[in-house]
């Protein structure tokens, strides 16, 4: 457990005296009389010195579990968070309050980077927001090595449970994370946990079970409304439902980032205020859009699930699904971006059977087929006791998707075969802003001898200089981390100008499979069962919008607990009926695509070795060795990217056989 040694005292906030007293502290820099539901709970208990969970709905005030204590903790509070939308949100609200926030992230300068971490070494900076990513980085690492965390806050924590619905392999590695960095307690959060998956956060966290703290699913000011509809009348219906409905910001979910440009565009030749959002914009595009949509009262926005997460905007009126959601914890997250001041809100699901497929598709296409897998545990296993990788060549090798191979890599920690070190870069460079000679007299003898020493293993280009640390470091008999601290050191004080690339990660080979083949196999079986789970998961979306029983009891009871009584304002309550949605309808595949794909089969053998590796091609499912190989510019590549992936690989099979 993460036991605080810290006593109940005043701390200093800058020029401020901040008592420990929580409705002290909520009052004078919050605003707040009271605390809502829970949060007194969890804040308690981390003032205590105990960690805790807080398993709050969209929109119930999980960033102040955090928020508050970081103003009452003699240390900084990290908070890891995947939003970057969330980071740049909580940030502004916390500043024009007087609180002394900040983020790192990879869209940064060299010049804000330094800013930040003087700020956190000066101990004004009371909440640093990063990414879980950031912990794979040599220099943040070393960074905070000396650095008090008091607070360790996880947002989305339900990424770390392979039974939740958004599992990602860089949360497993958190807890460990935060004891290197010697933090006093955790905080795990999320809107989204079954019980299944508040257990394993639990856990995982070392979390007793009296210091979770869930305060239940249901929100009285939502009306959840579904109804039925085909792809061509989908446009049509979304306009007069936007039309129709109160004035007030909206946002209409969507899949595809190509859907998103289109139907803002719809909505725009319409005389609507829409504009679009997705992964794919610029950064600058996506934070002016999240800027204009939270200005605004009228706004609409066309987006993918990049876009809304950690949105703190109180008067959203209406939350419509063009396309299903890709799960029921998606789904409950997004509709929680509805009425978050309590005001009647609006989520509005349209419907359409035939939006299942490329949902499907995109999780098959995320499963390595058994070829990928064998070579990736030849290879992995192939190295010495200690080694390192780039995480993009092996990809590139296997054939195997980043995130997935990420997740593969710390699946064989989790099981004992490999240990993780902490990832390094394979390339430092510099840029000098000063002479060496005035870099030089600002350190005594044996200070200035060591870093004259690593100038000399550098090799200059034409303004940049080039160092290979290793060699360096063998060189100058000196740790690796030494030549790193250094070169952080003199960019901080700005004498160098520093820039790193190339990530590798470390691995240690604790034990050797009895058989990669038999361990690749295995390997197999979990794919295709998280395959299955995730196939579940899109059923469970039809199942629920097409219940004969309130809609918004069974979903409370998936997350919590059902309601005492109907709702009274889902469309089952308001119709007594069901929703009654459609088969999709079938599409045959043309016989000169299926002859076409025999044929790219043949003639790329090495990129196309298996039926599953066609398949992909022809439903518009990339993965690293088809990008290389440009299938992507194919004109078979998307041929049947409105066919069910298992079908169009049937054909196939039955073609080959």
């Amino acid at each position: 457990m993460y036991q605080s040694t810290l006593k109940s005292q005043t701390h200093s906030v800058t020029d401020l005296q901040v008592s420990t007293e929580p409705l002290k502290v909520l009052k004078k820099h919050f605003g707040y009389d009271a605390f809502r539901d829970g949060q007194e709970a969890v804040i308690t208990r981390l003032l205590a010195g105990s960690s805790a969970a807080a398993v709050f709905p969209t929109g119930g005030g999980k960033s102040l579990c955090y928020q508050l204590p970081a103003l009452c903790l003699d240390g900084l509070t990290l908070v890891v968070s995947p939003l970057l939308a969330l980071m740049k949100d909580q940030i502004d609200a916390l500043t024009a309050r007087g609180i002394k926030a900040s983020r790192l992230d990879s869209t940064q300068s060299f010049e804000e980077y330094q800013k930040v971490m003087d700020d956190i070494r000066s101990g004004q900076l009371r909440l640093l927001y990063v990414a879980p990513e950031r912990f794979n980085n040599e220099r943040f690492r070393a960074s905070i090595a000396n650095i008090k965390v008091s607070l360790f806050a996880i947002d989305e924590a339900h990424c770390i449970s392979e039974w939740g619905h958004n599992f990602r392999p860089d949360y497993l590695k958190l807890v460990e994370f935060a004891r290197q960095c010697k933090a006093e307690r955790l905080l795990a959060l999320t809107a989204t946990a079954t019980k299944e998956v508040l257990k394993d956060i639990c856990e995982q966290f070392d979390i007793t079970p009296d210091c979770a703290v869930s305060t239940g699913f249901y929100r009285s000011n939502l009306t959840l409304r579904a109804e039925a509809v085909t792809p061509s009348q989908r446009d049509k219906k979304l306009l007069q439902l936007i039309k129709a409905s109160k004035p007030g910001a909206s946002i209409v979910y969507v899949t595809l980032q190509k859907t998103a440009e289109q139907v803002a565009q719809f909505l725009q030749s319409n005389g609507l205020d829409a504009r679009h959002y997705h992964a794919g914009l610029k950064d600058d595009q996506r934070a002016e859009t999240q800027d204009w949509f939270i200005q605004s009262d009228s706004a609409i926005v066309v987006a993918t699930i990049a876009f809304g997460m950690g949105i703190d905007k109180a008067n959203i009126r209406a939350v419509y699904h063009y396309n299903l959601p890709k799960s029921l914890e998606n789904y409950s997250q997004e509709i929680g971006r509805a009425g978050r001041d309590g005001q009647p809100s609006i989520c509005h699901t349209l419907a359409c059977s035939e939006d299942l497929i490329p949902l499907q598709n995109f999780i098959y296409g995320d499963t390595p087929s058994l070829v990928a897998l064998k070579k990736f545990t030849d290879t992995v296993f192939s190295h010495d006791a200690e080694f390192d990788i780039s995480l993009y060549e092996l990809s590139n090798e296997c054939d195997v998707r980043p995130l997935v191979l990420r997740t593969l890599l710390t699946r064989l920690e989790l099981d004992g075969y490999l240990k993780g070190g902490t990832p390094f870069y394979s390339n430092y460079q510099f840029k000098p802003l000063m002479s060496s000679e005035e870099i030089l007299s600002r350190f005594d003898e044996n200070r200035r001898q060591f870093i004259a020493g690593m100038f000399k293993q550098s090799v200059k280009n034409r303004v940049w200089f080039q160092i290979d640390l290793d060699a360096a470091s063998s060189v100058l008999d000196s740790p690796r981390q030494r030549l790193v601290a250094a070169l952080d050191y003199l960019g901080e004080q700005g004498m160098l100008e520093v820039k790193v690339a190339g990530v590798r990660n470390r691995y240690t080979l604790v034990k050797q499979p009895e058989s990669t083949v038999q361990l690749a196999q295995v390997l197999s079986d979990d794919a295709i069962k998280r395959e299955a789970r995730e196939i579940e998961r899109l059923k469970q979306v039809l199942d629920w919008i097409s219940l004969d029983q309130c809609q918004t009891s069974a979903l409370c009871e998936r997350f919590d607990r059902a309601l005492e009584e109907d709702c009274g304002h889902c469309s089952f309550c308001e119709t007594r009926k069901a929703v009654v949605v459609s088969e999709p309808k079938q599409i045959d595949i043309a016989p000169e695509v299926l002859s076409g794909a025999v044929e790219l089969q043949k003639s790329n053998p090495q990129v196309l070795p298996t039926n599953t590796d066609i398949a992909r091609v022809l439903c518009g499912l990339s993965s690293p060795a088809i990008a290389k190989a440009k299938l992507t510019r194919h004109d078979l590549f998307g041929k049947c990217a409105e066919i069910e992936f298992s079908v169009v690989l049937d054909k196939l099979r039955e073609l080959n056989a």
